[in-house]
This record gives C-alpha cells, structure tokens and sequence, in this order.
C-alpha cells in the first residue's frame, strides 16, 4: 500500500487549480500570428459568406423548372445565352428556355437558380444543349449565406484557432482577433550539479537537460517559457530567483530540492516568499511523487523533481490543465491524443499509487497496436526519448496484465 501521507493526484489539481485566478488579459493581434492561439472572445460574422450565390459544379446554370421531366429518352432542350467568367458578375439575365454555361465558383447569373452537371448534359451545337435529367431548385447551388451567415458566431470564446479557422477569418475579412495572453511561465534550474547545456562535464556534473524539455512542453500548451537560469543550492539565492520570477510571471517552475534532504529547502522557500505558501508536499504518483506546489502573491508555483520522466509526468497531470484554465480554454472542443492498444507484457504498481508508464508502440500485422513498457529509471532522458506515450494505471489497481486493452496519451 503506498504511503497515505502522500495526496492523490485528483485531489492535488483540485487544490491548485481552486487556488489559481482566472483566465488571462486578451490581446488583439492579426490573424496572421493566431495560429494556435485562444479565442478570448466569441468571433461574429460581419457579413454573408460566399456573399453571392455561386455554382458547386462546372455545367450550365438555368431555371430548374425548364429541366422538369427531363431524361435522356426524351430530353430538354435549352439554347445557351451566354458564359459566366470567374471573378466578374454576369451583367446579362438569363431567360425561360435558356441556359449559361458556369464554371465551379462562378456567380450565378439573374434568372437561374439551379446548375446542371456537364455529365447531365449533351452538346448539340453552340448554342444548345439536351438536358438529360431534371435539376431540383438550389441544385448545385451554393447560397449566399450557405457558409456562414451575417452575425452568426463563427469561433467561440475559448477555442484554439487552426489553419481552417484562420482561413475562415481571412475570408470573412477580418484582420485581427481578440486572444488570450500567453501564459509566462518562468523555469528556475537548482541544483551545484546542474551546468549549462553547452558546457564541458567534470564527474558528477549533468547538462541541462529539464529546461529545454519544460520550454517545450510550455511552447506546445501554448504557453511562453521563460528560463530564468541555472542557480547554486542556497537558500537565498534560489528564494531571490523565486522573487524575481513571481513578480514577472504567471506561473514558477522550480526544477530539483523538492524530496528530503539537507538541500532539498524548496517548500521552505515557497513558504517563505509570500502570500499563499504550500498546498502540497509530495503526491500518489510515480513518477513525481515528491512534487510540491503552492501559491506565491497569488502564481501558482511548482517544485519540480529533477528527474526528467517525472518532469514530464508532473507537468502533464498539473501544469498544463493550469495553463488550460489561463487561457480559458474550453474543454468541450478540446481533445487529447490517444491511442487504443494492448500492452505486450504485465506492469505491476502499487495500490493507492496512480503509476505512469512509459510506452513505445509498435503496429501489429492485423492494423492494431501493442503497447511496449520502455523500462529505465525516471532519471534516464533516453526512456522518453524512446516512448511514445504514457499508460495510466489506476490508483485502485495492481498493474495490468500482458495482452490488456490499455488507452495510451500520447506524447
């Protein structure tokens, strides 16, 4: 049984995430740099789209009624007026008995409300053709306001903006949207063993290897990670980092001193450095049982084991649904990426311990996918290297067994 002193995670995110305030300040920007961004607001249509009414099809825009009863033993018969160009309004008006010939995307002309197909049609001449089969009215045909209406939301409050979204904004002519600020979040590296990543190793020194995998983790949840440096263990050093970190972010990671030891001074710290202080002090989790977090003149801030596989564990079950609430992200048209798998061999855990496995898929012969447990301790980088998603093992169970169907969040 895992030690009850440790707080179980759903009970750990309830506790920050009740402690964080809401959503971020909105910034207006063009729609040229909101990929990925959040929709602060609801986004309305200003006008119609298309705006004109416009055919789905190339073959010949007419009046769906000459076509009634039409079939090709006994066809219509329909003198072609006139041709529509791309990109310019037909100025002539299309009579009973008459058709234009139409290319996909082309505005409809005055007197036509229907488009007959190029394959339901027969040339007789150049300037008739045989109808083989009726049009329905609207056939073919997109309607003015059959994309988007005037006034009608287009993206709502909360949304990430995809290339589509921008493509529908771009076509609306809207040039710039209300999005939410991006998250700063500050990374504090602690540690005497800890040197920068370009540096030369003496026994018993490590590069960097956390900051760079928090920036990126930071980056893709749409946050702006800001590294902050490399700092000595000492009490005052790391607590005037922490200082300088809480004033001008919205979120403080601390990398390292967060199990017990001499060094290990984190939650010290975070007491120490203002209003709020710590929540919690070591979680039902594996990786990352030691993480601590706290509130610090009201940012969230979070001691973060050092070793990576935790850092990537703790920063996906906390740190990112902080960020999600920052951004008022709406979680209805939010979605994880997972995959359905079954593990290729048994896992044991703990009871009362919410274990993260490290896995890596491999593509079975029948299409489906086997879940590979990447074994290795959680200090070694290589064992995230080589996964490619996590599989959760609930708190309530003692692993799981070879051949079980397992979801897997991808990375």
């Amino acid at each position: 049984m895992f030690d009850k002193k440790y707080i179980i995670p759903a009970d750990a995110l309830k506790l920050i995430l009740d402690a964080v305030p809401g959503v971020l300040s909105s910034e207006s920007i063009r729609i040229e740099e909101c990929l990925g961004r959040i929709t602060a607001s609801d986004i309305y249509s200003i006008e119609d789209l298309p705006g004109f009414a416009r055919s789905a099809v190339d073959g010949y825009a007419v009046k769906a009624s000459d076509t009634y009863g039409a079939r090709e033993t006994l066809p219509a018969y329909i003198k072609v007026k006139d041709e529509v160009f791309m990109g310019l309004q037909p100025l002539f008006e299309v009579g009973a008995g008459e058709a234009a010939r139409i290319p996909t995307g082309g505005m409809m002309p005055s007197g036509t409300d229907a488009v007959i197909m190029i394959e339901h049609a027969q040339i007789v001449s150049d300037s008739e053709i045989e109808v083989l089969r009726p049009a329905a009215f609207g056939e073919n045909v997109i309607q003015p306001d059959e994309d988007i209406k005037k006034g009608a939301i287009v993206l709502g409050r909360g949304q990430k903006l995809r290339p589509q979204d921008l493509g529908a904004l771009a076509g609306l002519g809207i040039l710039e949207a209300e999005v939410v600020r991006k998250p700063l979040v500050s990374i504090i590296s602690t540690g005497d063993e800890i040197v920068p990543h370009g540096s030369s190793v003496e026994p018993g020194q490590v590069r960097d290897i956390n900051s760079f995998t928090l920036a990126g983790l930071i980056s893709e949840e749409g946050g702006l990670a800001v590294k902050k440096g490399i700092f000595r263990d000492g009490f005052d050093t790391i607590k005037r980092a922490l200082d300088s970190a809480a004033a001008d972010s919205d979120i403080v990671l601390i990398i390292g001193g967060t199990s017990v030891g001499v060094r290990d001074m984190t939650a010290d710290i975070i007491n120490d450095s203002g209003y709020g202080g710590v929540l919690f002090h070591g979680v039902a989790l594996k990786p990352g049982k030691p993480l601590i977090a706290g509130i610090v003149n009201d940012r969230p801030v979070f001691g973060l084991p050092g070793h990576p596989a935790a850092v990537v564990i703790c920063f996906d079950t906390f740190v990112r649904p902080i960020i999600s609430k920052m951004l008022g992200i709406d979680n209805s048209r939010t979605f994880r990426r997972f995959l359905n798998a079954r593990m290729s061999k048994g896992v044991a855990s703990a009871a009362g311990r919410q274990d993260h496995v490290r896995v890596h898929i491999e593509t079975e012969d029948s299409g489906g996918y086997t879940a590979v447990p990447v074994m290795g301790k959680s200090g070694l980088i290589t064992t995230l290297v080589r996964a490619d998603g996590v599989v959760v093992i609930p708190r309530n169970k003692l692993g799981l067994d070879a051949g079980e169907d397992v979801t897997v969040n991808l990375f």
